[in-house]
């Protein structure tokens, strides 16, 4: 995987390790890491959770299509880590597709444990683990959509997840496996 010219983007509920493993694929690649949450609380000044809480979600979800289109659009190939939601967006969907895409997929449990409170995470004010399943199924087929490659990562360490984005074949989105 890590096709020339492309970034290596990983997708994926909130918990299931792309800013993680994203740093870790950077090292193995000696590629720029960027996390498009970081980068957009610091082009805004502001924390995700505060940008949920003083724009609201629709004004937040506008910034994060344009971050990544933005980080997206640069020549130099990058490891990417997005927010779980980035691909709420057909647009953001449409260009992830030109991108090797990988799903970090994980069961609703391994995400509700690594989400713990779910403090700082503005959608599971009242419910995580509940809001994580919710919001992990409703996405799963847009993830699936732009996905490259689609990695189950439940029970496997960090370096276990890094060795296999690295050994797999690149499919086209859609038709991950």
């Amino acid at each position: 995987m890590a096709e020339q010219g492309t970034h290596l983007v990983l997708v994926g509920a909130m918990g299931a390790g792309k800013s993680t493993v994203g740093s870790a694929l950077s090292d193995a690649l000696g590629r720029p890491f960027v996390d498009a949450d970081e980068v957009l609380s610091a082009e805004t000044g502001q924390s995700v959770a505060d940008m949920f809480a003083i724009l609201g979600e629709p004004a937040f979800r506008a910034l994060e299509v344009a971050v990544m289109a933005d980080l997206l659009a640069v020549d130099e190939p990058a490891v990417v880590a997005t927010g779980g939601g980035v691909v709420l967006d057909a647009d953001t969907r449409a260009a992830l597709r030109r991108q090797d895409t990988v799903w970090l997929r994980a069961e609703p449990a391994t995400l509700a444990r690594r989400v713990g409170s779910g403090a700082g995470r503005p959608l599971l004010d009242r419910d995580p683990a509940g809001t994580v399943e919710r919001l992990a199924a409703e996405r799963a087929p847009l993830y699936e959509d732009v996905a490259t490659l689609i990695l189950d990562v439940d029970g496997l360490s960090v370096a276990q997840v890094v060795r296999r984005i690295l050994d797999a074949p690149v499919d086209p989105p859609g038709d991950a496996s």
